[in-house]
């Protein structure tokens, strides 16, 4: 930790406030049963009905924010408040988790209340265990992330200089997690702070395919509002060339669909040159999705048919990474093509669909 960076809290702001007390709006609930989070007394409230994984998001995204809050603790308590969580896929490996738990550990741990869950201790901990409110105040401002309980600094990290977060969004929801637990929430209030991200939208609605063109054979992408859809053989591709980027989109595909995202081509397809990701969900194929065709096969990620996936791809001079919700998958070093190119998708069979969709591009 920098020196320069100071343990005293920033001098508070105007905030908005992120829970009504009487209603969920602005909130959804994802990954469970419309009991899964509730309003009581004033108060947001977990449901032993919602268990993991089960997750309450803010209606919209945030980059850099100050949250302020207060959770209640009484008995077993085991929570988290998500930073930065994606729209599919897992929260606490896409984003971040800050760990809510009642026990006081002597010795702060990776799983302890205040840890980043569970990768990284609290400072200390601090947790008001018996029946009591607890403030919570969690400050976003890339790369710094510093996080508050009962107005001690618990967590004071540079994010970017970390490799177990530096990888991981810089926008995205914020959320409450559940695993059964009655926690309570109130007094949510959230100010955002300014952004820092630069990114380029390859696809995010119909209007973008004016970015693309058919490269190669007789593929079919259709825009569908948000989603761009490709079936058939063929290849698709940016107008715009690339060379230092990382890409991110969400994707899913059918039963052992077939295909894959090419980056630095020469805008041919298979016939010209490129390097290939895969994208194929079958475990024991030669090349499984997220492996480097023809050079590093991947460890299978955790995927499933039907299902959307978070896909990110950094490219670097001779390097470039995969990782797919979450977990880096592939990585591989001896990139031997430097040149600028296109980056293409590549439908393969007709009938084995693939689909994607917030597709954006971020020149490095």
């Amino acid at each position: 930790m920098s020196p320069a960076l100071a343990a005293a809290a920033p001098a508070p702001s105007e905030p908005t406030a992120l829970f009504d007390g009487k209603t969920l709006s602005g909130w959804v609930i994802e990954q469970g049963p419309p009991t899964a989070f509730y309003v009581d007394r004033g108060e947001l409230v977990v449901h032993d009905s919602g268990n993991y994984p089960a997750w309450l998001r803010s209606s919209r995204e945030y980059e850099n924010f100050d949250l302020r809050g207060e959770f209640f603790v009484q008995g077993w308590i085991d929570s988290g408040i998500y930073i930065h969580a994606p729209l599919h896929g897992r929260p606490t490996w896409e984003g971040v988790q800050f760990k809510i738990f009642h026990q006081a550990d002597e010795k702060p741990s990776s799983n302890s209340m205040g840890s980043l869950f569970p990768l990284l201790a609290p400072r200390k901990i601090n947790v008001r265990n018996k029946g009591e409110w607890n403030t919570i105040r969690i400050r976003m401002d890339w790369p710094r992330l510093q996080v508050w309980t009962n107005d001690e600094l618990v967590q004071d990290v540079d994010l970017g200089a970390s490799p177990e977060f530096r990888h991981r969004l810089r926008r995205g929801y914020l959320g409450l997690a559940s695993l059964s637990y009655p926690i309570r929430f109130r007094n949510l209030t959230v100010e955002e702070l300014p952004g820092k991200e630069q990114w380029q939208s390859l696809y995010s609605a119909p209007e973008d395919l004016a970015k693309w063109n058919v490269s190669d054979g007789k593929p079919h992408f259709e825009a569908i509002g948000e989603i761009l859809r490709g079936d058939g053989a063929g290849h698709f591709a940016t107008k715009q060339q690339f060379r230092d980027f990382e890409l991110r989109a969400y994707i899913r595909g059918s039963r052992y669909h077939n295909g894959g995202v090419l980056f630095r081509s020469s805008g041919q397809g298979n016939k010209g040159r490129h390097y290939e990701i895969q994208l194929h969900d079958v475990e024991d194929a030669h090349f499984p999705t997220g492996s480097l065709y023809h050079f590093q096969r991947s460890s299978y990620p955790r995927i499933e048919p039907e299902l959307w996936f978070p896909f990110q791809l950094r490219v670097h001079d001779a390097s470039c990474m995969v990782r797919i919700n979450g977990e880096t998958v592939m990585q591989y070093d001896r990139l031997d093509n430097l040149e600028t190119g296109h980056v293409e998708l590549q439908a393969h069979r007709q009938g084995y669909w693939t689909e994607y969709k917030q597709i954006r591009i971020k020149p490095l």
